[in-house]
């Protein structure tokens, strides 16, 4: 993602930037450790493996996504004569809207980041969000903000993986995840979850990251986007649109919507990260002499540079179209699961 920092973040100082919940001492080991996984493609293909990679990148870039891209760590259309936060609130508002929120309900976030959806969300609807996410870290400082918001009532954070959630079944009103499975190693597995902990007849959004109908497998140009939008985004690898909703019906959800938000009339979502080169080369002074001083750990710079890189491929996925970081998905669970609640259970089961 962008790293140029924007208006509303001025009140984050660079100095905060940090490696999670790593010490100072394991922030360039661990971003090493991090770009040599997808060196080796065999890693990628293994699953157990990926939960901890996700949780090492969360570690390595949260700091920086704040500093640069504010509490929610996703995209939105842009949107004429509004700013980048006001993009961001509609763009979460709109899943509270799909999903037909309102107070009282119990509502999951899974993969929730430091919370700046949930509490758009929570805000707008009255509803009791909680939210889950795999870093420790991002607990922390999804908490703290709910707490400065005034919205620690109605938003609970916990650390946990949302492959195997802590949550009874059918138990939640509602659900969505926002730019966050794609994380999942096995997307069947975090739907399955999901159908699991969400009461029958219940709705679940998702904005998904998929290759388009413009992708085209053989094209080397088009493979090397892809591959490093991966690298810079902890994927173990991306989907396609039509896979997102074959998965979704696999595992028993009624898929009653299915489209792509970036496209036309929707204005291009990857404006945000055409900054002025001026602006990247200033932050990434800002950290090489942080790191110099010793005030940010060594390995933070090597970590702004991946993403400074990402935030270029991400644009030409955008500009070639072969990208979407936000095809929604509006699924309901049916009244009565039958043998898709059997399926469910079995896909958890065997993860």
């Amino acid at each position: 993602m962008c790293v140029a920092g924007s208006a509303e973040q001025k009140g984050k100082r660079a100095v905060d930037l940090g490696g999670g919940s790593l010490s100072r001492g394991e922030v360039a080991g661990n971003y090493r450790e991090y770009a040599a996984f997808f060196d080796k493609p065999q890693q990628i293909a293994a699953k157990d493996k990926v939960p901890k990679l996700v949780d090492t990148f969360y570690n390595l870039v949260t700091d920086i996504y704040e500093w640069g891209w504010g509490q929610s760590f996703h995209f939105s259309p842009a949107v004429p004569g509004v700013g980048h936060r006001e993009e961001t609130q509609l763009h979460e508002k709109y899943v509270a809207d799909l999903l037909e929120l309102g107070p009282g309900q119990r509502v999951l976030d899974a993969g929730c980041g430091v919370g700046g959806p949930m509490r758009t969300i929570a805000a707008h609807s009255g509803s009791n969000v909680v939210g889950i996410t795999i870093n420790d870290y991002q607990v922390a400082r999804a908490r703290s903000h709910n707490s400065k918001a005034g919205l620690s009532k109605l938003c609970e954070v916990i650390c946990g993986d949302f492959l195997h959630m802590p949550f009874g079944d059918d138990s939640f009103d509602a659900a969505y995840s926002i730019e966050a499975t794609c994380h999942a190693p096995q997307l069947r597995d975090v739907y399955a979850e999901i159908y699991r902990v969400l009461k029958p007849g219940k709705l679940y959004v998702s904005y998904e990251w998929v290759t388009t109908c413009k992708y085209q497998a053989q094209d080397p140009e088009h493979v090397k986007i892809i591959h490093e939008i991966e690298h810079g985004n902890a994927l173990p690898g991306l989907r396609s649109y039509k896979q997102v909703v074959e998965i979704a019906k696999e595992v028993g959800f009624e898929v009653l919507e299915d489209r792509d938000l970036a496209l036309p009339p929707a204005h291009p979502w990857w404006t945000r990260l055409k900054m002025g080169r001026l602006a990247y080369y200033r932050n990434h002074v800002v950290i090489a002499l942080l790191s110099f001083l010793g005030i940010a750990p060594q390995g933070v710079f090597e970590v702004h540079e991946m993403l400074f890189k990402t935030a270029m491929y991400l644009t030409r996925g955008g500009e070639t179209g072969i990208f979407s970081p936000m095809h929604l998905l509006v699924c309901r669970k049916p009244l009565d699961g039958g043998d898709a609640a059997t399926a469910a259970t079995a896909a958890v089961a065997s993860s």
